[in-house]
């Protein structure tokens, strides 16, 4: 089938477009570049440089007229959101309106939404989280992600155009850039590496729920074939904290620097962790690397990538 994947030069939906192509499928890729970069590009795939807020984007949409849209491309930073949340909002709220109408007026089949359980969460009152748990976003960033889980139920019900909402945790693997708001894994890595001394924000005991980018591949996978409409959490509903993966990713590269610690985040969540049974009965799916295996498997790639 014909597949349009969004942000497919970033760090996930690279290995989502991959994954797709391996199993025959035509991709198209949306990227403006803005964050993607052209390594991670499938030279198999069809790439249009293009901002997806753009209305060229809707057009392009209507023209490839794909069965099915993965949507990854987004405004990230959760920081950035609360400093420019009008950027967020015209990125990941806006952006996404203009693919859904494309999508509504070329008759897609299945819309794939790269979401976040962190972020839509909030602070956590249930550990791990149902999807059934209140959405409460502590960032712009967050409500862009509900919003956009919103607008998929909206054009769910006007248009019957069927979707699956993917509650991201603390994805990592390789390819995750250690620039900007990276993940912990990529920039402690990225440090490491370079002889340089990590900082842990606080006391490093604040946690998060760590997937291997593998699995969400496998996730994403299971959920276009699945009839299944609405939110699915994806994660491993195990909480590691930030001393416990700095220590596994020194053992991996085998680094003997102890990190420094530095103030708190103000606003930083303490806990994440998402509850991912849900996602066994409906999808068939579970997570199959342990995070022991995942961050080795990352710190060997960030050896062999130096530039990343």
């Amino acid at each position: 089938m014909k597949i349009v994947v969004t942000g497919g030069a970033g760090f996930i939906a690279s290995h989502i477009a991959d994954a797709f192509i391996e199993r025959g499928h035509e991709v198209h890729i949306f990227d403006d570049f803005s964050t993607g970069q052209k390594a991670n590009l499938n030279p198999k795939a069809t790439l249009h440089a293009v901002d997806i807020a753009d209305a060229q984007a809707a057009r392009l949409i209507e023209q490839i007229k794909p069965a099915a849209l993965s949507h990854h491309a987004a405004q990230m930073d959760v920081r950035h959101s609360v400093a420019d949340p009008t950027f967020d909002a015209r990125v990941n709220i806006l952006g996404f309106i203009n693919l859904l109408e494309g999508c509504k007026n070329a008759g897609v089949k299945k819309v794939l939404f790269a979401s976040s359980g962190g972020a839509v969460y909030g602070e956590q009152e249930i550990y791990p989280a149902p999807e059934s748990h209140v959405t409460q976003p502590a960032s712009p960033y967050g409500v862009s992600k509900r919003a956009g889980e919103l607008y998929l139920s909206y054009y769910h019900q006007a248009y019957g155009l069927p979707y699956i909402a993917l509650r991201y945790a603390n994805v990592y693997g390789p390819r995750q850039s250690a620039k900007g708001e990276a993940g912990v894994v990529a920039i402690f890595l990225s440090m490491l590496l370079s002889g340089k001394t990590p900082l842990i924000n606080g006391d490093g005991k604040q946690t998060r729920d760590y997937v291997f980018v593998g699995d969400v591949v496998a996730a994403n996978l299971a959920a276009l074939e699945s009839p299944y409409i609405g939110p699915i959490n994806i994660g491993t509903g195990v909480e590691t904290d930030v001393v416990a993966i700095y220590d596994h990713l020194r053992q991996a590269v085998g680094s003997a620097t102890e990190a420094q610690h530095g103030p708190a985040k103000p606003g930083e969540q303490r806990r994440s962790c998402l509850d991912n049974r849900h996602a066994g009965a409906v999808l068939g799916w579970r997570p199959q690397v342990v995070l022991a295996d995942g961050l080795r498997r990352t710190a060997e790639y960030y050896r062999e990538n130096p530039a990343r």
